[in-house]
């Protein structure tokens, strides 16, 4: 390495060529934004999405749906996660703030247990909903259910 390899890092240089500086600078007169147009003129910006005048996607595309406000979203715990926990853990109270701290929910969700899988273990299961099949195969094993 000698002193006549040295550059600049990368980025740390911009090019200060100084605009409207007359015409034998080379930008001079239009200061290279050419004649004429919105982006000849200061102040321009263009709009999101904007197309040059032409419908933009987003209003072109179809729209469908609806989104109900008042919808409740639950997460969904099976019977089969349930035993799980309560094998691997010896446990036999199961409520919310349980499936926080193994990480299966977060602190906020609503939480419904669903029927998927087996229980044989009987547990005391806390939730804020419960699946007709998931309430019934809870007390066949002799577990109770609390809804929060």
């Amino acid at each position: 390495m000698d002193l006549s390899t040295l550059k600049p890092a990368e980025g740390s240089v911009r090019n200060n060529k100084r605009l409207g500086r007359g015409q034998g600078s080379g930008t001079g007169g239009t200061a290279g934004k050419g004649h004429k147009g919105a982006k000849s003129r200061s102040g321009n910006t263009k709009k999101r999405g904007f197309e040059g005048g032409q419908m933009p996607l987003q209003r072109r595309v179809p729209k469908f749906g609806f989104k109900n406000i008042n919808r409740v979203e639950y997460k969904a715990i099976n019977l089969g996660r349930i035993q799980e926990l309560a094998e691997n853990n010896n446990i036999t109270e199961i409520n919310v703030e349980t499936l926080v701290a193994f990480g299966l929910i977060a602190k906020n969700d609503l939480v419904k247990v669903l029927a998927k899988g087996e229980i044989k273990s009987k547990v005391n299961v806390t939730a804020h909903a419960f699946s007709q099949k998931a309430l019934e195969a809870i007390e066949a094993v002799g577990g109770t259910i609390a809804k929060v």
